[in-house]
């Protein structure tokens, strides 16, 4: 590992780069550090998780997320935006790396990787600090494990202006590689909430909230229910198993999708997309703002 000497920032950045460490060899620490997030078990120990993308990055930092390491291949060494960027996060005390098209392989598992990557901090909130108002959609989620669904929800979620989604219980990790990949960039915009079952529960019973909850067996349509009474959540339930049957019976509707085709069920997020936007239908319109 070498020192690259401190550089100019570019015409019109802020101040200097500052120590910018050259990596090309995939046994350093910090490396072998950061190729461990593809583990929970280490994005858990570390509360940090790797996030790929230029813009995504750009925008992450926007909304005030932490930056801790910042890693760009060599190629982009000079380019404005990536030495703002690398600038702000020494400025801020985190470590900026400059490493090879190898190293960033190793890094993403792709063959052909984002040119700019970093690691962040994880966010997420209380249940018990959530007061949903009037107007709000919030998205409860039971159990979900395809990190590749969690990960569309939450896009959807913020395409559709929904507060915020709930992880309820034993849910995927929504920080792992596969989630942020699938939320394109989401996962910085949607809070996230994390609760037990019974914390859930619990919360529902004193935050007047309407739960909607989607259900195999429910006997409304879901078009036919009246979103504008309350702050809604929406309950959506593991993929195989559906809804426990303490949260089922928690529901102020248990609706269903009507279909027609020889499929028994949908996908997870389809079913999610579908009800969220009905739901937010009265608040929607072609500018993106209520009506």
């Amino acid at each position: 590992m070498t020192e690259t000497p401190s550089r100019p920032a570019a015409p019109g950045g802020a101040g200097r780069v500052g120590q910018v460490k050259d990596i090309t060899s995939l046994s350093n620490p910090v490396i072998k550090d950061i190729r461990a997030l593809s583990m929970k078990k280490q994005r858990d120990a570390t509360g940090t998780f790797l996030a790929e993308g230029l813009k995504l990055v750009i925008d992450a930092i926007d909304q005030g997320w932490s930056l801790r390491t910042l890693i760009y291949a060599k190629n982009q060494r000079g380019k404005d935006q990536v030495e703002t960027i690398a600038a702000r996060t020494v400025a801020h005390g985190g470590l900026v790396l400059e490493v090879s098209e190898k190293v960033l392989t190793a890094i993403t598992r792709r063959d052909n990787p984002q040119a700019v990557i970093a690691v962040f901090e994880q966010k997420t909130q209380p249940l018990k600090a959530i007061r949903p108002q009037p107007d709000e959609t919030w998205i409860a989620l039971d159990r979900v494990r395809d990190p590749g669904n969690l990960g569309t929800i939450i896009r959807t979620a913020d395409a559709a202006g929904a507060s915020g989604v709930i992880l309820i219980g034993d849910t995927v990790d929504p920080f792992s590689t596969e989630t942020v990949r699938a939320t394109m960039g989401s996962v910085f915009s949607v809070p996230l909430v994390r609760a037990s079952e019974a914390e859930f529960l619990a919360w529902t019973k004193q935050a007047r909230v309407f739960v909607v909850g989607s259900h195999l067996k429910g006997s409304v349509d879901y078009r036919s229910i009246d979103y504008r009474q309350e702050p809604v959540v929406l309950l959506m339930g593991n993929e195989q198993a559906g809804l426990t049957d303490a949260l089922a019976q928690q529901c102020g509707k248990l609706a269903r999708i009507p279909q027609a085709g020889r499929a028994d069920s949908l996908n997870l997020a389809i079913a999610t997309g579908v009800m969220l936007f009905e739901a937010r239908r009265h608040l929607l319109d072609l500018e993106g703002s209520a009506p």
